[in-house]
């Protein structure tokens, strides 16, 4: 087995396995030598030698036994997982794969504020029942909007806002850096920033900041129009309050990619709510993930020929 300049890891994600990831960082990459591991063996031997290594995850025995290597290229945004202190004593640089979600989960978020507004999920019960019966709707355009989270994906949302003539407010935990929202909260004026919105946007880590941000306090605080839509984690929701939120009209509705168990168990009141839409973690889904994961390393393998500062470095 030849040296190879990179390794792709073994892998699979929404269904795609390393060789798919493989094939694009080659496209990419023409004149590098591109090698997938599908096996512990081949993963061990391929390190030893590979300058890159492109995975999920690497524990600390391989990359104590890889001599070479100087950057491995996580294929998540997060890095929790990862040995960020060995990959530091080795001089391995760690870069993640932030900015790949922003497409498809912005799409979602905007998807599900325009199924609210328009009532579709109600349009689909009336057509099973083949019920032709008017109701009312409101609209997306010129309402307020709270994006809780400005990172890629937040700031991805307030991008694919803009057509819809909203006013946007941002929280964020360094308020005093601004964003690319009309007014900008720390999380400690939460409340402020979602008491005037039709929509709050949950897009933030799951931190000891935000586990349960939006408890029945929060509930209280947004307006009684208001859509919740969590694309975060579940745990930032107090699952409990917001059932009482939604069972007694204190707000709209919720669109829910995330919750608080999950899987959701089949005999959760979720379920039975007709102001909710309910989707499996299914909004980061996308048949271009690997692409996007592969433009970011290409780019990076320029920089780090050139001894410039690599996009995304965590370590």
């Amino acid at each position: 087995m030849s040296d190879p300049d990179i390794v792709v890891l073994r892998q699979t994600i929404h269904g795609s396995d390393g060789s798919a990831l493989a094939e694009a960082i080659r496209e990419r990459l023409p004149d590098r030598s591109v090698a997938l591991a599908r096996t512990p063996t081949e993963e061990r031997e391929l390190l030893e030698t590979a300058r890159i290594a492109v995975g999920l995850d690497v524990d600390e025995e391989l990359l104590a036994a890889a001599e070479n290597l100087e950057l491995f290229a996580c294929v998540f945004a997060g890095t929790g997982h990862l040995p960020r202190d060995a990959l530091a004593d080795h001089g391995v640089a760690l870069t993640n794969a932030s900015g790949v979600h922003r497409p498809n989960i912005s799409e979602h978020v905007i998807g599900s504020m325009i199924t609210h507004a328009r009532q579709w999920p109600r349009a689909h019960r009336q057509q099973e029942r083949r019920e032709w019966r008017s109701y009312e709707t409101t609209e997306v355009y010129g309402s307020t909007v709270a994006v809780v989270g400005l990172g890629a994906i937040g700031e991805a949302v307030v991008d694919r806002l803009e057509p819809f003539d909203v006013d946007t407010t941002g929280v964020r935990y360094s308020p005093e850096k601004g964003g690319p929202t009309d007014e900008v909260y720390g999380f400690d004026e939460f409340h402020d920033a979602v008491a005037d919105a039709e929509y709050v946007v949950l897009a933030c880590p799951l931190t000891e900041t935000t586990r349960g941000l939006v408890d029945a306090d929060a509930l209280r605080t947004m307006r009684a129009d208001a859509v919740l839509v969590n694309i975060a984690r579940g745990p930032v929701v107090d699952t409990d309050a917001l059932v009482s939120a939604l069972r007694n009209s204190r707000i709209r509705g919720a669109a829910l990619d995330v919750t608080d168990p999950e899987p959701l168990p089949e005999d959760h009141p979720l379920w039975g709510l007709g102001s909710v839409t309910i989707t499996p973690h299914n909004a980061g889904h996308t048949p271009h993930y690997y692409e996007r994961v592969a433009d970011i390393l290409a780019e990076n393998v320029g920089r780090l020929d050139g001894g410039e500062e690599l996009e995304n470095r965590v370590v």
